[in-house]
């Protein structure tokens, strides 16, 4: 398990960039996951990892388990990696996606 001020600035970071509310990560788990011809249950839209993010919004920090800790970190780093490789030959949009399904809009100020 993380110690408390480990935790704290885990808590804090994850955040700061998680950057989309639960609201916002909600429709937009529903939309990357629509169809043309459908669209997802609400309990079944977007990636897991968003799935776990948006559960983790929704919790108080005394309450997150170890798997929460992980994702965490894997969203941080994630978010990270992709905002720091700014400079990387890809479509704007396709990274703008990607990190939307993690809580991250690059384009919020």
């Amino acid at each position: 398990m993380t110690d408390a001020l480990e935790l704290d600035a885990l808590w804090q970071e994850f955040h700061r960039v998680v950057n989309m509310t639960s609201q916002e990560l909600a429709a937009w788990l529903r939309v990357s996951e629509a169809t043309e011809n459908a669209e997802p249950l609400p309990e079944h839209a977007g990636a897991p990892t968003g799935e776990h993010v948006l559960a983790i919004l929704q919790k108080r920090r005394t309450d997150l388990t170890d798997d929460d800790i992980s994702v965490m970190y894997e969203v941080v780093d994630t978010v990270t990696e992709e905002t720091d490789a700014a400079d990387a030959p890809e479509a704007e949009e396709t990274r703008r996606h990607r990190l939307m399904t993690v809580g991250h809009d690059p384009l919020k100020p």
